[in-house]
């Protein structure tokens, strides 16, 4: 199997389009341009995939059921993302500043805090 790797720092020098020809040139089964910034590959080779919106899942994020907390406040002291929001003697997580690390989870002593999948956004 021919393996190639075209690779510069600099843009607009023609990869995609020397890529594309020796993709043409050996008929090549698979390719993949790996462009961080403007992978644009298929306008050349002529390949199109349909449109797929799925779900995007990060790590889990901390969930706190207000049954079981007894407010004893560690998770707050222990949050390094400020996640832990607490009004009215009630604790809650914004699950925007949450990373998912559940440092929360394993300083509750009443096991109120859960970790739960929550989509991040749109693949």
């Amino acid at each position: 199997m021919l393996q190639i790797l075209i690779l510069s720092g600099k843009g607009g020098t023609g990869k995609t389009t020397v890529a594309s020809s020796f993709i043409k040139l050996n008929q090549a089964k698979a390719y993949a341009d790996c462009d961080v910034d403007a992978p644009n590959l298929h306008l050349v080779s002529g390949h199109f995939s349909n449109k797929e919106d799925r779900d995007y899942f990060g790590l889990p994020k901390a969930v706190i059921d207000q049954d079981l907390c007894i407010g004893c406040n560690r998770c707050y002291e222990v949050c390094h993302f400020d996640a832990i929001v607490v009004k009215d003697g009630h604790y809650s997580v914004n699950p925007i500043a949450c990373e998912g690390c559940s440092y929360c989870m394993h300083v509750c002593k009443a096991n109120a805090i859960t970790m739960h999948d929550e989509p991040a956004g749109l693949l």
